[in-house]
């Protein structure tokens, strides 16, 4: 028998929660060999704990780094015979089956924005019942846009939002239900995030001047084509898929917002990265191993192929390839060739959790209101932000060239020349003109 034969992916068309309350074969295994050859190494994992993890993935092109694990063999590789993919509906339904954990058919971790495991452990997600999370890895910076409906075509942006300004003072003038509707994925999401950050530097109040409600990636372009929502935010391939299906176009990538931000986390259940701490080295190894397998420009046209089946992101493999090549057609005429803002798996630190990224999301949540004003947030950090794991595993595989002198990145700059100094997230709160009242 294939030493891969055993190992399984899981598609969830649905709510898995609706799956494992039934109890039958709602959710499906499947057996498959890879083609790409490794070596078991259990020496260096010291015989884990458990050889099975089931991790969640939204199909998004930033999942990339946990679909290569497996059909690379690289959890195989570090004794992770049992390694599973289980595909998600939606943000909401990754964090109910985290909150449910794989002894009750939910998943030990996931592929996930990275402000929610934070959220999730504030318990202000988890209707106010506290989950312990914990990040072990970024998974990925940039890699995401935002993009307008045909109707607005005629508003030439840049990347400056405020052109934007009257068309939203007018269509709040018709009336309540009339305002402009804007989808991101998950409330205090990044996503969520970038729109607001964006919105807002424009002078546009998020809250007050314009309609925002969250949507499942997968489903922004039927919605953007229906004209349910007239812009959104999302990560790609969805974006990119927009403009192919000439409904939308793109006003800029989230990295000419803010360069090499930081996107999806690798976060576990803290309980299960305690009983199995060995287990959550070697899956962290795996993971680290296929970012760097990904941001291989000579691996990238793989990646994408690999990614784009059906079973994964269920696309063309050209509404993934050319973006992550830092080649952004928006959709208007405009292109942009070899972009530094392309998604980015390993360079740059990309993989590294910085807790001065994390301390960002915790400040921006702050700002609007998805966190109270007086929240701890380096006790928070100390609790979720495991990168003393992620060192261990660096170090394991060879990179000690890789891990950061310190926890921070140091001040972050941002489009319109606003700074975040981690040292002083007060002082960048405060400067914000606009905030949750």
């Amino acid at each position: 028998m294939s030493q891969f034969s055993r190992r399984r992916f899981v598609s969830s068309a649905g709510a898995i929660a609706a799956c494992s309350l039934l109890g039958h074969g709602c959710v499906s295994a499947i057996s498959r060999k890879t083609s790409h050859s490794v070596t078991y190494a259990s020496s260096s994992t010291n015989e884990l704990e458990v050889d099975r993890v089931r991790l969640g993935f939204i199909p998004l092109t930033d999942a990339a780094p946990l679909i290569i694990a497996l059909e690379k063999g690289y959890f195989y590789k570090y004794g992770l015979t049992e390694a599973e993919l289980v595909r998600q509906a939606s943000w909401e339904s990754t964090r109910d089956n985290l909150v449910r954990g794989s002894v009750r058919g939910g998943i030990d971790g996931a592929h996930i924005l990275s402000p929610m495991p934070y959220l999730m452990s504030a318990g202000t997600i988890t209707s106010g019942q506290p989950l312990a999370m914990n990040i072990l890895a970024r998974l990925n910076v940039n890699g995401q846009g935002i993009s307008l409906a045909n109707i607005y075509r005629t508003v030439s942006f840049g990347v400056k939002s405020k052109v934007l300004k009257e068309k939203v003072k007018q269509a709040k003038n018709n009336g309540p239900g009339r305002r402009l509707k804007i989808a991101m994925t998950f409330p205090g999401g990044t996503h969520d995030l970038w729109i607001r950050y964006w919105l807002a530097a424009g002078g546009i109040n998020p809250d007050t001047d314009v309609s925002m409600f969250s949507v499942p990636p997968s489903q922004m372009v039927a919605n953007l084509k229906t004209g349910t929502i007239h812009m959104l935010c999302v990560g790609e391939p969805w974006n990119a898929q927009i403009i192919r299906h000439n409904i939308g176009y793109s006003a800029l990538t989230t990295g000419e917002l803010w360069l090499n931000h930081p996107e999806k986390a690798l976060a576990m259940r803290a309980d299960w990265v305690e009983r199995y701490p060995r287990a959550a080295k070697a899956m962290l190894m795996a993971v680290l191993e296929a970012q760097m397998w990904c941001d291989e420009i000579a691996n990238r046209e793989e990646m994408c192929q690999i990614v784009s089946a059906r079973k994964y992101l269920n696309v063309p493999i050209e509404d993934i390839l050319e973006r992550t090549k830092g080649n952004f057609d928006f959709g208007n005429g405009q292109v942009l060739m070899n972009s530094p803002s392309r998604i980015k798996f390993w360079q740059n630190s990309a993989s590294y959790p910085y807790q001065s990224h994390d301390l960002w999301f915790l400040i921006e949540n702050i700002r609007w209101g998805y966190l109270p004003p007086d929240t701890n947030t380096q006790s928070l950090i100390d609790r979720v932000n495991r990168e003393d794991l992620w060192r261990e595993a660096a170090q394991a595989i060879g990179q000690q060239q890789a891990i950061p002198a310190t926890t921070s990145r140091g001040i972050e700059t941002f489009y319109d020349g606003v700074q975040f100094d981690p040292k002083n997230p007060n002082a960048y709160l405060n400067s914000l003109p606009l905030k949750k009242q």
